[in-house]
């Protein structure tokens, strides 16, 4: 079909409309079904004795069912990528994509599962009902704040892992990504000043796991600027940011955050000034991680920084998400963890760290498609399960 008069910006003949079309996932069964015999087997009547054990050992079905080895990817359409709002239809193409990612790198068969949006207790409800049908739940761009106390509540729900990649997966990258700048510029992250600009899903979430890795001086800003408690606007998640940041107590915009800064993480969109960016410390690391168009651009980032990271994978350092949530996964469905700790997360980064021995300037966390990551990953998480 070629592009209608209703949709002149849309190739539909071009190659990225034709690999999406039917979808890019399918069932495929993993016993041979031939003749009569084997139909007795995989359905009526043999299917009733696995049922009859099941009903009596609930834990069978990690054995004698898919369930273990599956993972629904779940959404409600309303932070997709750098789209936003734009429902659970067309969310549909990434939570596909997230699924062949699952399989493609950890051998996971992933679900998606696109709901209408609702409050939070609808949600968790909602997933809740959803959950015996799967051994992990990976939530994924749902709208913050509303994605914490999602996650919040279904960890104390459920039995299995739930995560949600926007905030763990990133933080994870991020981290491993930042042992190894650091190694590079020659510090230790307890002796480092951190800016993070953005405070939704990813921005709290690397905060917290920097400062569980040892970094004391984060400045988290959001669209209004440095978050702390001498501001009257904040809600929420907000006052805890407050409550355990910015141990200098300044104030200002993102600009005088900067000042001294060694690291900026960009998590936010938007571009930040390259005189604001001139104002960091000698030897700076700078992670701009949006997308499609990084805050700071890689070419003026280099001007003033010693390392630069993005989350393209036309540039060098790519943060990517991929590195850590198929690991993740596999190690906690393997090991038959009931959820994804803290600890899990600091080890995960550290693995992945480990597989770049000697970092540059140029390579601070190996390429997606390099062997061993997601063993490496889940190892990791297995480990402490």
């Amino acid at each position: 079909m070629s592009a209608s008069s209703s949709y002149p910006s849309f190739d539909f003949d071009g190659p990225v409309f034709r690999a999406h079309e039917g979808g890019k996932l399918g069932v495929h069964a993993t016993q041979p079904l031939r003749d009569r015999d084997d139909l007795s087997l995989l359905y009526t009547p043999g299917v009733a004795d696995v049922c009859r054990a099941i009903a009596a050992d609930p834990s069978l079905s990690a054995r004698y069912t898919g369930r273990r080895n599956t993972v629904a990817v779940i959404t409600d359409g309303t932070a997709v990528l750098g789209l936003g709002d734009i429902g659970p239809l067309a969310a549909m193409p990434v939570m596909e994509g997230k699924a062949v990612l699952f399989k493609h790198f950890a051998g996971i068969d992933a679900v998606p599962v696109c709901m209408e949006t609702g409050s939070v207790d609808e949600l968790v409800e909602a997933i809740a009902r959803l959950a015996p049908s799967y051994g992990g739940i990976n939530l994924e761009d749902i709208s913050a704040p509303r994605c914490f106390g999602i996650e919040a509540q279904l960890k104390e729900r459920l039995d299995i892992p739930v995560f949600h990649d926007d905030q763990h997966g990133t933080a994870i990258v991020v981290l491993a990504g930042l042992l190894n700048a650091a190694t590079v510029v020659g510090r230790t992250l307890p002796d480092l000043r951190v800016v993070v600009a953005g405070a939704g899903a990813a921005g709290v979430a690397v905060t917290a796991l920097l400062q569980r890795a040892g970094v004391r001086d984060v400045v988290v800003c959001d669209s209004r600027g440095i978050i702390s408690p001498s501001r009257a606007d904040l809600t929420g998640h907000k006052h805890r940011i407050a409550a355990s940041t910015n141990p200098r107590g300044l104030s200002g915009g993102l600009a005088s955050a900067l000042v001294d800064a060694d690291v900026y993480i960009g998590v936010s969109g938007g571009t930040v000034p390259e005189a604001d960016i001139a104002r960091m410390a000698p030897r700076s690391i700078i992670f701009a991680l949006a997308n499609p168009d990084p805050e700071v651009h890689p070419d003026v980032a280099h001007r003033h920084a010693a390392v630069v990271a993005t989350g393209r994978s036309d540039f060098p350092n790519q943060i990517n998400n991929v590195l850590a949530f198929p690991g993740i996964f596999r190690g906690a469905l393997d090991s038959g963890a009931s959820q994804i700790t803290e600890a899990m997360k600091l080890a995960a980064a550290s693995a992945i760290a480990a597989l770049v021995p000697e970092p540059t300037a140029e390579e601070i966390v190996p390429s997606v498609f390099a062997p061993g990551v997601a063993d490496a990953v889940a190892d990791a998480v297995a480990a402490l399960a």
